[in-house]
């Protein structure tokens, strides 16, 4: 039997594939050009890799099956094995893009898969998704399409080194004010061993390490992320879903080796199905993997960083990063109206704040606390009109934005638009077809309804919403929030998980008519906090809310570990200043928004003089050094921060070469602290930029890259700058 090979991509980042007339196109290896194998000179490496390695794209369908696995994985589905080569393209964009599409076909039941691999020059990253069509007679129903597969992760480990224990699998759970808690463990540690059964003809264990998402929250429990990593050497593999809804990642071992296996919804963990009639065709949803050949974690996360800024939708926003005041956190909390407004608007403009946001209850006639007929207090269950409150606002909302405008901020709005309750006008006016509902019955969750934007009622009600509120109150800001997760789906597609995706898709097309509408409008996103911290969603909307945390003692382990997930630019923070807060935990309540966007709340209305200073200053700092985000890349001297560490730093380093260090000291924690550097020059002096209370000290010692700090009170923190003189 004859193989073909075929490799292709860049220098940072290759795909060796192979195809033969009795199999289907598999992915032997990926990453470093120079790395991969040669068929030509290593024939016996190859052959042991083919052994292992798993079709390009995995396909199961009703009726299918799998072959030569059992339990619950998604690999060796027999409509996989089935699809032979038919041809491959490769093109270049003038960005410096390069494409692969690989066509696959099964003559027997008609299916054809074209998958398609992106790289780019520079960026070790693989992007990957992959299309189903039913060119046959009858129809196939899919249960599983894989956006990305990748076999023979362990081949490259030293001798004698199980996989077991080899590997280390990173992965984050993403509770609510709690975000992005990444932690590291083996595969072993997982439930992932090396039973010893492939010696006796099987191909495995059969079991799996996976993570899964189901419904309309895409990083309520998990961030939509992992990284497998090799401690010995630093290769490491770091992957995101790109998706706003539900999605799966699966690891399993395979003939002694491991493989990666990334989607979005299934019909095993999401109720998901598509019955393709003859001639028509299913697109899966993106993912990307970063590969590195040493560096670990933060290598590999700093080119996905790099990714995430090619691959996003341009915004003027992700270049002036304004500093926005919010009311909601810590502040009115939904309750505002324009006599508790126009101190807030004063005390904002004289803080440095460019965008004043009125947060939720804007468009709220009732008195707090009313429970209503959905069974939740206030405006919960009648929202969807989003009209303005009369009794809020006497003079008019209009009163409230003019008087922003004149503060010389941009006025924006909070918006929950997929939301409408249950005693909305919206509610009656719309059909029930412009709702999720399963068995014709419409959902209802904590007193609201989800609206379906794949119904054109849904899509016209909120594009008139924006529209009027941007032309009628002049609004360049729209903070979009999403409080419910309706679940696994909905009807109007060929399964509940089916006719969510197809709501996943619209949403997005729906925020890029808006922004095609209203280019310069600033759409903030927001989802009970980080509930929605994916790049489908952050690939379009420039800002992002990534916590709804309040007390601003556990703020520094979220903030430190959001560039993870966000890019720096996007990243946004509460920083909530409080008249009780003495001076250095002002200095920490300020700093945790200082290396990302910052969100001001609190009552700086109610603060002193000499609070309003820190405050004033700590903005004024912000500003001075802002330009550098949208080139820094974050790493972490401490590691990734635990949620009780008594010690927090994160640092970012611009493409200047100016590195910003943020120190946070914690309850309980000792005064003095060294840290590494080993990123830094010799001669790179540090420089305070901003800290609050009892002056911290600190020694640079060059030769070995170490900086001891002392921080004499607890909650505090300190913001320093090594590399260029007079860049900041």
């Amino acid at each position: 039997m004859s193989i073909t090979f075929l490799s292709w991509g860049t220098a940072e980042l290759s795909l060796l594939l192979s195809y033969d007339e009795a199999g289907p196109v598999r992915v032997l290896a990926a990453g470093e050009a120079a790395a991969l194998p040669d068929p030509a000179r290593d024939p016996e490496a190859v052959d042991r890799l083919v052994r292992a390695a798993l079709p390009l794209v995995e396909v199961q369908t009703t009726g299918g099956g799998r072959l030569g696995t059992s339990g619950k994985r998604h690999v060796d589905g027999a409509a996989a094995r089935a699809l032979r080569h038919t041809g491959h393209e490769e093109s270049t964009g003038a960005d410096g893009t390069r494409t692969l599409r690989v066509l696959m076909a099964d003559d027997a039941s008609g299916l054809r898969v074209a998958a398609v691999c992106t790289v780019r020059e520079g960026v070790p990253v693989l992007r990957t998704e992959a299309c189903v069509e039913n060119t046959g007679g009858r129809p196939v129903v899919l249960e599983y399409v894989s956006s990305f597969v990748l076999s023979n992760l362990a081949h490259g480990l030293p001798e004698g080194r199980r996989w077991e224990e080899g590997l280390s699998l990173w992965t984050a759970a993403n509770p609510w004010s709690g975000e992005f808690r990444w932690s590291r463990t083996t595969l072993a540690e997982r439930g992932l061993y090396d039973v010893g059964m492939v010696a006796f003809g099987q191909t495995g264990s059969k079991n799996r390490v996976s993570l899964t998402s189901t419904g309309s929250w895409s990083s309520s429990e998990h961030l939509p992320m992992g990284c497998l990593e090799e401690p010995s050497t630093g290769r490491a593999l770091l992957w995101q879903i790109e998706h706003n809804g539900s999605w799966h990642a699966e690891l399993g071992d395979r003939f002694d080796d491991v493989y990666l296996a990334l989607s979005g919804p299934t019909d095993q963990e999401h109720q998901w199905r598509r019955k393709l009639a003859p001639g028509q065709s299913f697109r899966t949803v993106p993912a990307a993997v970063a590969l590195v050949p040493e560096g670990g974690f933060e290598a590999a996360l700093a080119a996905l960083t790099l990714h995430r800024r090619r691959t996003r939708r341009a915004h003027p926003d992700h270049v002036g990063l304004p500093v926005v005041f919010n009311d909601f956190m810590n502040c009115l909390m939904g309750e505002p109206s324009t006599k508790a407004l126009l101190p807030l608007v004063d005390a904002a403009g004289a803080a440095g704040a460019e965008v004043f946001c009125v947060d939720a209850g804007w468009y709220d006639d009732e008195p707090p606390g009313t429970v209503g007929p959905g069974g939740v207090p206030g405006w919960w269950d009648a929202v969807g009109a989003w009209e303005e409150s009369a009794s809020r606002f006497p003079g008019g909302l209009g009163e409230v934005m003019d008087r922003i405008r004149a503060a010389g901020m941009v006025p924006g709005l909070w918006l929950e638009p997929e939301a409408v309750g249950v005693r909305s006008p919206v509610a009656t006016a719309l059909p029930d077809e412009a709702f999720f509902r399963r068995d014709g019955i419409r959902l209802v969750e904590w007193g609201r309804h989800q609206l379906d934007l794949r119904h054109p009622a849904a899509r016209a009600h909120l594009d008139g919403v924006v529209d009027r509120l941007v032309e009628d109150y002049g609004v360049g800001y729209l903070k979009l929030d999403h409080n419910i997760d309706i679940g696994a789906g909905t009807d109007g597609g060929d399964s509940p998980g089916d006719g969510l995706l197809g709501h996943n898709r619209a949403y997005l097309d729906w925020l890029d008519g808006v922004l095609d509408r209203h280019p310069g409008l600033v759409l903030e996103s927001c989802a009970a906090g980080g509930s929605r911290t994916d790049h489908a969603i952050l690939s379009r909307l420039p800002i992002h809310s990534v916590t709804d945390q309040q007390d601003f003692r556990l703020l520094p382990a979220t903030a430190a570990a959001a560039p993870t997930a966000v890019t720096p630019e996007q990243g946004a923070m509460w920083a909530c200043p409080l008249p009780e807060h003495e001076a250095a935990e002002l200095g920490t309540v300020m700093l945790s928004a200082l290396l990302g966007r910052v969100h001001l709340s609190g009552r700086p209305d109610l603060l002193d003089p000499a609070q309003a200073a820190v405050v004033r200053r700590a903005v004024e700092t912000y500003k001075s050094y802002r330009h550098l985000l949208p080139t820094a890349l974050p790493h972490w001297p401490l590691g990734l921060p635990g949620w009780r560490d008594g010690w927090i730093a994160l640092a970012l380093t611009g493409e200047d070469g100016t590195t910003l260090l943020a120190l946070w000291r914690r309850d309980g924690a000792p005064d003095t602290l060294t840290v590494p550097l080993p990123r830094l020059s010799e001669h790179d002096t540090p420089r305070a930029l901003f800290t609050a209370g009892p002056q911290p000290s600190y020694t640079w010692n060059g030769r070995e890259r170490t900086l001891r700090v002392t921080l004499p009170a607890e909650r505090s923190a300190v913001l320093l700058a090594f590399g260029p003189a007079g860049v900041v």
